[in-house]
């Protein structure tokens, strides 16, 4: 099979690269890609919001299968342009999407299908902001209703900080603070059939200890031994299940990747947000451990025959996935830094080093071309020799003016998460 990865970033990398590994592939092409990609798979130069650019792209190429990595792309609704071209596509059409382009939407969705949520105000003015934000109190939760790359949430206890970034989006969501551990949970669907992958948990502060502003995510790992036994079989009843049941009913199936990112708070699980796609960083460390060929899963999704693959399987064992980030992330992103050591970091045992803000400079040198540069996953027998392997591979590697985590997985891996 041909497939098609839309996407330039880490997400698209470590797709292409579980592609380029399955023996059910016999090409992978990718649009626009990145010099990581480019190892793996045959790069084209496209738009990836011009969904008839896409498609034409597909046809030319004998495409059989097109993989949609980021969001933006399936909210301008570009799987409904490949799928129009006749052409198998995994990811939502844009009515679908709208899971995760709108979390107004997404809590609409969620109340009829009765899914378990943060209770919510809707605002669009000043005075309903400051009467939502004095209804929940500190603290704060603030969200962007539309997209905004991973950084439309504020969580804050600074009551004018939440107020600021609030009166800076068009229509703005205010949540009750939801407590307890978060957990990322991904399902494949068809819009009938639903296929959870195991849980991750990713980090999304940008320094130790869970400090600093809110990122797109500094690293991830998977399994989670903490977790509750049932917590799949759970969430997939009480919360996949019912929410494709409700698209489908609402004539907007959804077939692709449903994201839910949880709080497992005191009182019982609770959906934080949905995502239409693939999250970054726990692709990255789910992928490393998928057993299941990913061809199958997602053309299953496409073509509306995933009851026939099963479950996936995974390896035993764990992954852990450190993102490298350039000088003033998030705030800001350091373009052209010089990047060394890649090489050295691919070497060690159970190391992959996904590019996500990465380019070539004039000369050919690899450079930063973003606020996430790269994720270092690595895949061991346990957490503790999965984080060794990873920081291994961070250590091989050079950043001016990079930055990074110390912490990803280390609570998991000491014991020291409870419920």
């Amino acid at each position: 099979m041909k497939t098609l990865v839309i996407g330039t970033g880490g997400r698209e990398h470590a797709l292409a690269l579980a592609l380029s590994r399955d023996p059910g592939v016999a090409e992978v092409h990718a649009a626009p890609g990145n010099p990581g990609i480019a190892d793996v798979a045959t790069l084209h130069e496209v738009d990836p919001l011009d969904g008839e650019a896409v498609a034409r792209l597909a046809t030319e190429i004998g495409a059989e299968l097109v993989v949609i990595g980021p969001e933006a792309p399936l909210v301008a609704g570009v799987a409904d342009a490949v799928r129009a071209a006749g052409i198998d596509c995994f990811g939502p059409s844009a009515a679908a999407a709208q899971l995760e382009g709108s979390k107004a939407f997404a809590k609409e969705v969620m109340a009829a299908a009765e899914v378990p949520t943060a209770m919510a105000h809707v605002c669009t003015t000043q005075e309903e902001i400051e009467a939502a934000l004095d209804a929940f109190g500190a603290p704060h939760v603030v969200k962007d209703d539309a997209l905004a790359a991973g950084k439309g949430v504020v969580v804050t206890d600074d009551r004018q900080e939440a107020l600021d970034h609030a009166m800076s989006c068009d229509r703005v969501v205010i949540e009750e603070f939801l407590d307890g551990p978060e957990v990322s949970l991904f399902a494949i669907t068809d819009g009938s059939t639903v296929l959870p992958l195991q849980p991750a948990q990713d980090f999304k502060r940008a320094l130790d200890g869970d400090e600093g502003p809110n990122t797109g995510g500094m690293g991830a790992y998977t399994p989670l031994p903490w977790a509750p036994d049932d917590l799949v079989a759970e969430v997939t009843r009480r919360v996949l299940v019912p929410t494709v049941e409700e698209m489908a009913r609402r004539g907007t199936p959804f077939s692709g990747l449903l994201y839910a990112g949880l709080a497992l708070t005191g009182r019982g699980v609770r959906v934080i947000e949905f995502n239409a796609r693939f999250g970054d960083p726990e692709t990255q460390a789910l992928l490393a451990m998928l057993r299941t060929p990913i061809s199958a899963l997602l053309r299953g999704a496409a073509n509306g025959t995933l009851a026939q693959v099963g479950l996936p399987q995974w390896a035993g064992g764990s992954a852990v996935a450190v993102v490298m980030a350039s000088a003033g992330y998030p705030a800001t992103s350091s373009s052209g830094d010089r990047i060394l050591g890649v090489d050295a970091a691919n070497a060690i045992e159970g190391v992959d080093v996904i590019h996500a803000g990465t380019a070539l400079d004039p000369d050919g040198h690899l450079v930063t071309a973003g606020g996430r540069v790269l994720a270092v996953t690595g895949v061991g027998e346990n957490l503790e020799q999965a984080r060794i392997r990873a920081y291994s591979g961070v250590d091989a590697i050079i950043i001016e003016g990079g930055q990074h985590r110390t912490d990803i997985a280390l609570k998991a891996q000491l014991g020291e998460i409870a419920l």
